[in-house]
């Protein structure tokens, strides 16, 4: 029997909150900045409304990465959570993802939904993630690495051989 769409949602959206709250405030920056780069070239004042222009671009590109991040949770939720339910729980794979906090709110739901949510939470409190642990580590460790392949590849294309590693 198939999920519900509004469950499905829902999902969607407790998979990877922090994305899609940095999502809509990128979409109100990015409007702003178009609305005032509207009304500024309408006016005459091209290279300040250029300027905005360009800027409401670069948000807008980052309400993209924002949801193609969240929709990679998603698909890993989908994974771990079929994981859990095949094998039961399995500290190793929580391991793997336990580097991003988006990857933990994903590691997590999934745990909640197949009976394991006391045991993720627990596993990665050991480990010594608390709530204020946003940034990955690696991004913590070296700011650098955002641009890596290496990075980006791990975080918007997840892969069965990504967990295997």
């Amino acid at each position: 029997m198939r999920t519900p769409l509004y469950r499905t949602i829902i999902r969607y959206i407790k998979v990877a909150p922090f994305p899609h709250a940095t999502a809509l405030t990128l979409l109100f920056v990015a409007t702003t900045l178009y609305i005032e780069a509207h009304f500024i070239l309408n006016n005459g004042v091209s290279v300040y409304g250029a300027v905005l222009f360009v800027l409401s671009a670069l948000f807008g590109w980052g309400v993209i990465l924002c949801q193609a991040d969240a929709f990679s949770r998603f698909r890993e939720f989908k994974r771990i959570k079929a994981i859990f339910s095949r094998r039961g729980f399995t500290p190793r794979i929580l391991k793997l993802l336990s580097t991003s906090r988006c990857q933990r709110d994903a590691a997590l739901l999934a745990a909640k939904e197949t009976g394991h949510r006391h045991l993720a939470a627990t596993y990665f409190k050991k480990l010594g993630y608390r709530w204020y642990h946003v940034i990955p580590d690696a991004i913590s460790r070296n700011p650098m690495n955002f641009f890596s392949s290496n990075f980006l590849r791990t975080t918007f294309l997840p892969r069965k051989d990504t967990l295997q590693q």
